[in-house]
């Protein structure tokens, strides 16, 4: 059976009402996404993109995109729970489901289908994609959190490449920053993009699963897999160009304009 990519895509932001059909660079966020899950699932082969909602107006406007809406209540609190719904819907469960939320339009397909690869290829329950931080990375990461300490998580991972541990805090703390700055071009620290693709068991043990000490003390659903024993493999990538991972306000959405004009237009086609 297919893998599928959900879009999940609710209009009823508090920050920002309606977002998935706002526009940037003459193209609405949700079709943005969309492009973006599609060509994913043309490279790694076998996998289908539906769009999840709880209105009518973006179910109209991912279908005249011509992408699969299900509609999902609107009692759903996350993405994930959100895609899970969707997932469940179809007549036979994929065994693999990425969550690619609906206010992400600058996520590489690549990194997308890295995801579906891993699960794949390996026995994990989650998969998510991380990026090592040189020093001038870093150095931005922390200006950042002082005016927006819950903006960017960061990863402590095993050998392996599994997942230790996210935090909203910058982990590790590093003793010697100095000598270890004149030794090596990166810092420890890995960033987490917040993107995943599930095994559907996986999945549907989130939507069920009441919320972690941890998730809610961090605001990061991916602990609640992490508290229970569950396995979430780190794929490595490279930094993005485009750096952010969502849009939330219309300051986010300013910004994504002026990226693309200094950047370019990352839109696949």
């Amino acid at each position: 059976m297919p893998d599928l990519i959900v879009v999940p895509a609710r209009y009823g932001s508090t920050r920002m009402p309606g977002k998935p059909l706002m526009q940037i660079g003459g193209r609405t966020m949700l079709e943005r996404v969309i492009a973006v899950a599609r060509q994913a699932a043309d490279l790694v082969g076998n996998c289908e993109v539906v769009a999840a909602t709880d209105d009518d107006r973006i179910a109209a406007h991912a279908q005249a995109l011509g992408v699969e809406a299900v509609m999902t209540s609107r009692e759903c609190d996350s993405g994930s729970s959100r895609a899970f719904a969707a997932a469940a819907e179809r007549s036979e469960r994929p065994e693999l489901v990425v969550n690619l939320q609906g206010d992400a339009p600058f996520v590489p397909p690549a990194v997308l289908a890295g995801l579906v690869a891993a699960l794949r290829r390996g026995g994990a329950d989650v998969a998510t994609p991380v990026f090592q931080l040189d020093w001038a990375r870093l150095d931005r990461l922390r200006a950042h959190k002082l005016a927006a300490p819950f903006s960017g998580t960061t990863c402590i991972r095993d050998a392996r490449g599994q997942a230790v541990w996210f935090s909203k805090a910058i982990l590790p703390a590093i003793r010697s920053e100095e000598e270890l700055r004149m030794s090596v071009p990166k810092s420890p620290v890995w960033q987490h993009l917040g993107l995943y693709g599930y095994r559907m068991a996986a999945l549907e043990w989130f939507a069920a699963a009441p919320q972690g000490t941890y998730e809610v003390l961090e605001g990061l659903e991916q602990l609640r897999f992490l508290e229970a024993g569950r396995t979430i493999a780190t794929v490595e990538v490279d930094p993005p160009s485009h750096a952010m991972s969502g849009i939330d306000t219309p300051a986010d959405l300013a910004m994504a304009e002026e990226a693309i004009a200094r950047l370019g237009d990352p839109f696949p086609g």
